[in-house]
């Protein structure tokens, strides 16, 4: 029930010291700026971290071929690990588990990549399909590699955004044809580079072409250099990719301890370090923002301490009257809530407008491989902070209000 009364002696107490009052205030005020500041900076943090995941499926492994380092099954070490066209048809038909993969080899030795009187060295992948599917590309024109683009072995290329700005410059590259290593190609389709995993420089001057063409053209034979792969719904990563390894690793002789022979990388045992990491930095950043808000209450507390005592008399004549030792309590516990819940509330929404004016700062201005992007407040934070005032605002005049409870109303009247 509202109590006139009450709020105007709270007022009247804050009026008689406004600069105490203040000074009191801004340390709740500056814990709860802080922690929205934290919070925010955690959030781009780790928004600007899954940016960089955000082209490839999630839970996406690539495992590729090394060089055997230990003895096994008569086979000596140094060997070279290099998968075949029959392992990736195993994989793909037989593996349960596996929802796409992709397999890729890469052109090696010293050659060029042509159109007309431009020339240009640029790193040529075979590859399938389904990488496009393992490793998401956006088209600005034209199409990936097909499945009939594999099957009849067509010399067609896919060219990254580089490519077509050094080779073509503003020419449109759909349907031209480019040499390499001598041989034409057909461009097909080009992409632009987003966040694809690796130097956003190295990913636009990639060129692809299919896998049976780069294997049949230039005498590759049937090798294939790496597998990409994404598991089903449902299916542990972790677990998908010790399968492929163990089965790659009996085929090509190779001991299961030998994990330089068969060596792989995969983004849910990265994901799952990168969320235990920002689970810490989350804990760590609430840590210090509750603790300088325990500062700041401690400060209100403080204060209310030395408002109870100068206002001993008075107490002690309310409590003569006939006042409830909980209607005491009352009245020093609602001071302490007003005075942190409206310190804390211009604390939290300076803290959202600064975030809110970086944001529009950093608009348009983030990078493809930012590490940093979007801060941002999440709704539950900001309950989280209210809940956290009003239960601070009532501890921090707990104390207060009970010794106020416990004054001797005969001993507060001689109370100078």
């Amino acid at each position: 029930m509202f109590d006139l009364d009450k709020w105007q002696e709270i007022f009247n107490t804050i009026k008689k010291h406004p600069l105490r009052t203040l000074l009191t205030a801004f340390g709740v005020f500056w814990g709860i700026f802080m922690l929205v500041l934290l919070l925010a900076a955690g959030k781009g943090l780790e928004n600007g971290v899954n940016q960089n995941f955000s082209s490839m499926a999630k839970n996406t492994m690539w495992i590729w071929g090394g060089k055997t380092t230990i003895p096994y099954n008569g086979m000596k070490p140094g060997r070279y690990v290099i998968f075949k066209n029959d392992d990736y048809v195993y994989l793909k038909n037989e593996m349960p588990g596996l929802m796409y993969i992709a397999a890729g080899t890469t052109l090696t030795g010293d050659y060029t990549v042509n159109y007309k009187n431009v020339t240009g060295n640029f790193k040529v992948d075979g590859n399938v399909p389904d990488l496009n599917k393992v490793r998401p590309m956006k088209f600005s024109e034209g199409r990936f590699i097909n499945q009939h683009d594999i099957e009849d072995n067509r010399k067609v290329t896919v060219i990254g955004s580089r490519v077509r700005e050094l080779l073509f410059g503003t020419e449109d590259p759909i349907g031209k044809y480019i040499q390499i290593k001598g041989v034409y190609f057909q461009v097909i389709g080009c992409f632009e580079v987003e966040n694809m995993g690796g130097s956003g420089r190295d990913d636009s001057e990639k060129i692809f072409i299919p896998l049976s063409t780069i294997q049949t053209t230039f005498n590759l034979q049937d090798r294939i250099s790496v597998f990409g792969i994404t598991p089903k719904d449902g299916y542990d990563p972790l677990i998908l990719e010790e399968q492929v390894k163990a089965y790659l690793s009996t085929k090509h002789i190779v001991s299961p301890k030998d994990k330089n022979a068969v060596g792989g990388w995969n983004s849910g045992k990265e994901t799952q370090k990168i969320n235990g990491l920002f689970f810490g930095v989350n804990i760590f950043i609430w840590g210090v923002g509750i603790m300088t808000i325990i500062a700041g209450i401690v400060g209100v507390s403080n204060i209310m301490l030395i408002i109870v005592k100068e206002r001993t008399k008075e107490i002690g004549i309310r409590k003569a009257l006939g006042a409830t030792p909980m209607s005491i309590i009352s009245l020093i516990i609602q001071e302490s809530i007003f005075i942190t819940a409206f310190a804390g509330y211009f604390g939290l929404l300076a803290g959202v407008l600064l975030v809110e004016w970086f944001k529009s700062l950093m608009a348009g201005t983030e990078t493809k491989n930012s590490y940093f992007a979007n801060p941002d407040i999440d709704f539950n934070v900001a309950i989280i902070a209210t809940i956290i005032l009003v239960l601070s605002g009532g501890l921090a005049g707990l104390i207060p209000a009970i010794k106020a409870a416990k004054i001797n109303p005969i001993e507060a009247l001689r109370a100078e």
